[in-house]
């Protein structure tokens, strides 16, 4: 059996530097900044969210703006292969994830656990 929850809602902006886009929506949202540049390459930052909500991330990206959802799991292979079962499809590998897309069209990622601790949020599938 294998776990899994939304990690985190992610907002892709089309944009040269994180920092406007990023006080925009910690403005819009109410939300404070925690960092500008979470991994330390400029294509991630955070807003502030509680332990227990999904991380709330601003990715930068060439493609066109759009918002996706990052499904954490305990165990990747089987979460994507639950995932294709329902009809999603694997569009990429990324450094330690996968982009697929659900049947709709939607584009997700399915990441490996974010937090030490899933909280009571979580699905359970066999």
């Amino acid at each position: 059996m294998h776990h899994s929850r939304i990690s985190a809602y992610v907002l892709d902006c089309k944009v040269d530097d994180l920092k406007d886009a990023s006080e925009f929506w910690s403005k819009a949202l109410g939300r404070p900044i925690e960092t500008f540049d979470q991994d330390g390459d400029g294509k991630y930052a955070e807003l502030k969210t509680d332990a227990d909500e999904p991380f709330l991330l601003l990715q930068r990206v060439d493609h066109e703006a759009r918002i996706h959802l990052d499904i954490e799991t305990d165990d990747l292979d089987a979460e994507v292969a639950r995932l294709e079962a329902l009809g999603a499809t694997r569009i990429a590998f990324v450094k330690r994830w996968w982009v697929m897309q659900a049947p709709t069209g939607h584009r997700f990622c399915v990441v490996r656990k974010q937090r030490a601790e899933f909280g009571a949020h979580l699905n359970h599938w066999d």
